[in-house]
């Protein structure tokens, strides 16, 4: 069967996470955490997980899918302690490493099972000697795993349970080759659990090879959160500084990612907005692990208010009350924009998500809107609006005057309801309001 037909587990919808048949020790940390109500995906996928079935997982980040793997892989892992590695979950980052990790060793609090992580950019000295503990998880970029796996520095034979957590962003990278190789190294009888936001004809190739009877599990998957709100800014190039500025100034602009197209760019811009008041940082690849781990954290910590970043960003970084995603630079493909204005909207928070359109960007705004089936609003703010590129589609479109009004009132724009392998961090690897929060991301 392949994946593209869908398989059903016969289960009860649970209400919280007791109706899921998880152990007291998960339960006692979801608990500690402060979790109550397990989110859609959690509910759809993890009693297939502990039933032993193969997953596909189609969804954004933001939406709960690293809870919705790590509570199964690790109640399996409790029926029966042995040495590891026991599981194995790839991710196409670091930064998306180190996050999963932060929420298995949340979950697992109170058990005895430990996690250890693999990923390029740092020394593997450090990395080896823990491999030499036998953890019961590895949580691994491909190229780096890859590396250790050939100089004999541990061993997957063990291996019980495969993650592979963006896949689609792994693919984009060129991880593919690196991932075949890892399959081939891995027991043939083994639990796969696939989760990607998009689908391209590679990954459902590879899921195809690898998923045997998936249980799959979609969530829009090719739309974004219907929490965040859309908008096109007409802008000449020369003038996106000063556009920046205006909105970052908004009173409803209280926490900013901006995406760019380069690394240098990116920290050319951070250095301006820093020089003009803002609490700015940068993340890039030309920074070190311990850089961006520092930008990271103080963005978290609300040291910094606003993020500049380029795509090694635009997945798995999970940070809270982003109000605004600003595409500063129109991204290259309508994927790319999926998954970088998916850094606002997060665990049913609103997001406002603002693309600085040129003249150059009337194709790819065209083949954006396209796959989200709908238009995004055009927002004319007055002095800013290029008028040789306020036409971003090529034909006559005037924005309703709510629209023009939104960087000037801080009102949110109409909801759209449709909603290489790098060497780019010097290793293999390249890396509002709040709601009660009811489950783990």
């Amino acid at each position: 069967m392949t994946v593209s037909q869908h398989s059903s587990v016969s289960s009860s919808v649970a209400s919280d996470f007791a109706g899921l048949e998880l152990g007291a020790p998960l339960l006692r940390a979801v608990a500690a955490a402060g979790f109550s109500e397990p989110r859609p995906i959690q509910i759809k996928t993890i009693p297939a997980a502990l039933a032993g079935r193969d997953v596909l997982g189609l969804a954004q980040t933001g939406t709960g899918k690293t809870a919705a793997f790590a509570l199964p892989l690790l109640q399996r892992l409790l029926t029966e302690l042995r040495p590891g590695p026991r599981a194995l979950i790839l991710a196409p980052t670091r930064e998306l490493v180190t996050q999963i990790d932060a929420e298995v060793r949340t979950l697992a609090k109170f058990t005895r099972l430990e996690s250890v992580t693999v990923y390029g950019g740092v020394s593997a000295r450090t990395q080896i000697v823990a491999l030499r503990r036998r953890p019961d998880i590895l949580i691994a970029c491909p190229g780096r795993l890859l590396d250790l796996y050939q100089q004999g520095a541990l061993q997957l034979d063990r291996i019980e349970t495969l993650v592979l957590d963006e896949a689609d962003h792994m693919f984009d990278m060129g991880f593919l080759p690196d991932i075949r190789r890892i399959l081939a190294a891995l027991p043939a009888r083994r639990q796969n659990l696939l989760f990607s936001a998009t689908m391209p004809g590679a990954i459902r190739g590879l899921a195809d090879d690898i998923l045997r009877n998936p249980h799959v599990v979609e969530l829009a998957h090719s739309t974004p959160a219907a929490t965040i709100d859309h908008a096109l800014y007409p802008v000449a190039e020369e003038q996106k500084l000063d556009l920046l500025e205006r909105l970052l100034g908004a009173e409803s602009c209280t926490s900013a990612i901006v995406f760019t197209r380069t690394k240098h760019r990116a920290r050319r811009l951070a250095e301006r907005l820093s020089r003009v008041g803002h609490r700015a940082v940068s993340l890039q690849g030309n920074m070190s692990q311990g850089q961006r781990d520092r930008a990271m954290r103080g963005f978290r910590e609300r040291h910094f208010d606003v993020l500049v970043a380029t795509d090694i960003a635009s997945r798995g970084i999970d940070v809270s009350q982003v109000s605004h995603v600003i595409n500063f630079d129109v991204p290259t493909t309508p994927e790319a924009y999926t998954h970088r204005i998916g850094r606002t909207g997060r665990s049913e928070n609103d997001g406002t998500a603002c693309t600085f359109v040129t003249g150059q960007d009337r194709a790819m705004v065209r083949a954006i809107e396209h796959t989200l089936k709908t238009r995004i609003p055009l927002c004319e703010v007055p002095g800013f609006t290029d008028r040789s590129t306020s036409d971003v589609r090529s034909r006559p479109h005037r924005p309703a005057a709510r629209e023009n009004n939104f960087a000037a009132s801080g009102q949110h724009h109409r909801r759209t309801s449709g909603g290489q392998r790098g060497r780019e961090t010097g290793g293999r690897d390249r890396a509002a309001r709040q709601p009660r929060r009811s489950g783990p991301r």
